[in-house]
């Protein structure tokens, strides 16, 4: 009974890492196509300010691939790979 129980719980918790990953790279790969979507409309709009708007663009990807990073941590850490 008790042997049931725990794999019943360890099979939660990797369907947990799954979906914590899966939303975390969708949440990523949403947030850098809306911004690179914005780079380039600026870039088109107004070519002399290319170099500013990169900058801007990476700060906005790296932001949005700390979702990722995140999911990631959550998904380890229920899998138990992190203390």
């Amino acid at each position: 009974m008790a042997t049931e129980m725990l794999n019943e719980v360890q099979g939660l918790s990797n369907l947990g890492a799954g979906i914590a990953i899966g939303f975390g790279a969708i949440g990523a790969g949403v947030g850098i196509g809306v911004a690179t979507k914005g780079l380039l409309e600026a870039i088109a709009r107004q070519p002399e300010i290319a170099g500013k708007a990169v900058g801007f663009f990476l700060l906005g990807a790296a932001l949005s691939e700390a979702c990722a990073i995140y999911g990631l941590f959550i998904a380890m850490k229920l899998c138990g790979m992190i203390g």
